[in-house]
């Protein structure tokens, strides 16, 4: 019986050594500024951005530059609204 239980705590103490600590930090004032202020922010701007991207589509098609135009304009504030970047809240991940 004492074989048994000295296995199982040391398979415990094997798998709980793996586990990494983490703290709780204050990050709410980020998280409600990022939800409620940011994130439609980069919205409005995706919206303006399609809006200006369309109105002069043909002057980045004659100049040959759509798809730079289309990243700067449409793509960039898109991926600013619907993912988060890289670093962002990084105190979360710890």
């Amino acid at each position: 019986m004492k074989i048994r239980l000295i296995t199982a705590l040391c398979v415990l103490a094997i798998f709980f050594s793996t586990v990494v600590p983490s703290r709780a930090t204050d990050n709410s004032v980020q998280v409600i500024s990022d939800a409620a202020v940011v994130r439609p922010g980069c919205f409005v701007a995706t919206l303006l951005g399609t809006a200006i991207f369309i109105a002069i589509l043909p002057i980045a098609a004659t100049s040959k530059s759509v798809k730079k135009t289309a990243h700067t304009l449409v793509v960039n504030p898109a991926r600013a609204t619907f993912t988060r970047p890289l670093g962002e809240f990084s105190s979360l991940q710890d």
